[in-house]
């Protein structure tokens, strides 16, 4: 699998000389925001290709390109070529506070340290907001396995199941979204939509949707979480408890200015 990028670097270390870093993954809030995007609104009926028709197809998409990131057709049917994959990281990604993540250039040799390694200490960075990755995978290559590319590829230590892989579709004036599922393969996707990007682009995001995998986490990050709502539950309280005050004052303003009777 090889890379291109397209971004600056962005690398800003916050190392911690305690055991663990302070964790600035968590949620800045567990109060859901308006969401910006239309979600599941549209037809994602999957066109189905076969064999005989994958070769007229690639020819096709190789024809609307206008740079070299072509697909090739290998003889047994299977093919490779390039994916965009723009990353929309909200929170801080994790590496290892002994070893700095490679610049945002990034070479296309040499690949992240293994996970197995125990990590003790942690350095957070931001990505910049528009930072873009460009893969070099086959029409076997999974969802799930972009995910952990991307993620070794900064040699991030953070468990991939708290992301994941979007479908982005621009149609009507309107952005829809599509979560992919661990075993759909990206290329594939890519060839049927052609390379207009407002057919089909591909989104890293942080895996928000449904149910919170919470085994996902490690025990800082879930004793950061607590404390994070026993923050918001106490804020809640204190403007209940100012907003029942208000009410009260007012009604006794208006019983005192009444006259008896």
């Amino acid at each position: 699998m090889t890379w291109t990028s397209t971004s600056s670097s962005g690398y800003c270390s916050q190392e911690e000389d305690s055991e663990f870093e302070q964790f600035f993954t968590a949620r800045t809030s567990f109060i859901k925001k308006p969401r910006k995007y239309k979600d599941e609104y549209i037809d994602w009926k999957k066109q189905v290709l076969s064999r005989d028709e994958i070769e007229p197809k690639i020819l096709e998409y190789n024809s609307q390109m206008n740079s070299d990131l072509l697909m090739t057709l290998n003889s047994d049917g299977t093919y490779t070529g390039f994916i965009k994959v723009q990353l929309k990281l909200v929170r801080p990604i994790s590496v290892s506070a002994n070893m700095k993540p490679q610049s945002i250039y990034g070479s296309k040799k040499g690949t992240g340290p293994s996970r197995s390694q125990p990590v003790k200490r942690r350095t957070s960075f931001y990505l910049p907001k528009d930072t873009v990755k460009h893969l070099h995978i086959s029409s076997h290559t999974k969802s799930s396995e972009v995910i952990k590319a991307l993620l070794n590829k900064f040699m991030v230590v953070d468990n991939p199941r708290k992301f994941a892989l979007f479908q982005r579709v621009e149609k009507d004036d309107q952005v829809y979204t599509r979560k992919l599922s661990d075993d759909e393969h990206p290329l594939y996707l890519r060839l049927v939509a052609g390379p207009d990007e407002k057919m089909l682009s591909l989104v890293l995001k942080e895996n928000e949707t449904g149910e919170v995998n919470w085994d996902a986490f490690t025990v800082p990050e879930l004793q950061n979480f607590l404390r994070i709502l026993q923050r918001e539950e106490e804020e809640h309280v204190k403007q209940m408890f100012g907003k029942y005050a208000r009410c009260r004052q007012k009604m006794q303003e208006e019983l005192a200015n009444r006259p008896p009777g």
